[in-house]
């Protein structure tokens, strides 16, 4: 955990053909974590048990949720619904901030 100012988008680089994470944070109430994508890649579709938070850092990506496409930019953010199928694909290198809400 950070105990002094850091730049969230600083604390992963970018990696040809990969996903990189970085947790930032772990406690009961949930996770922090902070993610690049290089142009082209993604998650597949999955659902998870908690609601989840996204906040996109640089780039650009589509996030599907229940099946609807969602274009996100730098500066902007979504949550994702416990229990809803969701999926990502870097439309270019992309950045997020992940906080899944468990309680």
């Amino acid at each position: 955990m950070a105990e002094k100012p850091a730049a969230l988008a600083g604390l992963v680089a970018y990696q040809k053909g990969a996903v990189v994470s970085k947790e930032v944070a772990r406690k009961k109430a949930g996770t922090i974590t902070v993610f690049a994508f290089d142009k082209g890649q993604g998650l597949s579709e999955h659902t998870a048990p908690f609601d989840a938070f996204v906040q996109v850092l640089d780039g650009r990506a589509e996030i599907r949720i229940g099946g609807k496409p969602h274009d996100v930019a730098a500066g902007e953010f979504l949550v994702m619904p416990a229990g809803i199928p969701h999926a990502l694909q870097a439309e270019e290198k992309f950045k997020m901030l992940l906080v899944l809400i468990k309680s």
